[in-house]
């Protein structure tokens, strides 16, 4: 009878002993995660953007070279001003260095706001070239005012390159 309850007794030390070491394995998980999340976030706003609050001199002008220098680009949106939370398209021109129209180029379109740390509400794309250096950049929508940063990847004859626009609105 004493066995028994002495065998009765250590059971509940046990249970206590194994719950408490998964809820400290938990514990650590989820701190490893966290900081996991965190630095993972941290690096894709680094990546895509290079400046975490616009320099007193940021260059708004719509006419950009690219940041290796292959390529020089223009946007054109739509009725000349950018729209706040509307959809619109843009014309985006694309030519080399030397002023040569690039026809026949992949592009990728990125961006968003660097200091609220999010990408574009919309996925805008280049749904065609209009021939000339000039493509149709579809589904451009900024959803509030502020500093955006527009990003377009380039893939032709003259190399791989992206031109970064700065946009106030």
């Amino acid at each position: 009878m004493n066995g028994h309850s002495h065998h009765h007794h250590g059971n509940p030390t046990l249970r206590l002993k194994a719950s408490m070491s998964s809820v400290h394995i938990a514990r650590i998980a989820r701190t490893t995660l966290r900081v996991a999340v965190v630095s993972a976030a941290f690096a894709f706003t680094t990546g895509c953007m290079h400046f975490a609050r616009p320099a007193k001199d940021l260059d708004y002008s719509r006419t950009r070279p690219s940041e290796g220098g292959a390529y020089r680009a223009t946007i054109q949106p739509q009725g000349d001003t950018i729209p706040k939370g509307k959809l619109h398209r843009w014309t985006l021109h694309l030519e080399t260095a030397s002023g040569q129209p690039v026809d026949g180029a992949q592009i990728a379109v990125d961006g968003g706001m660097p200091q609220h740390g999010h990408g574009l509400p919309t996925k805008p794309r280049v749904t065609r070239s209009l021939g000339a250096g000039d493509y149709a950049v579809e589904g451009m929508k900024f959803n509030m005012g502020g500093w955006w940063v527009v990003k377009f990847r380039v893939a032709a004859d003259a190399g791989r390159d992206s031109v970064v626009f700065n946009l106030k609105l």
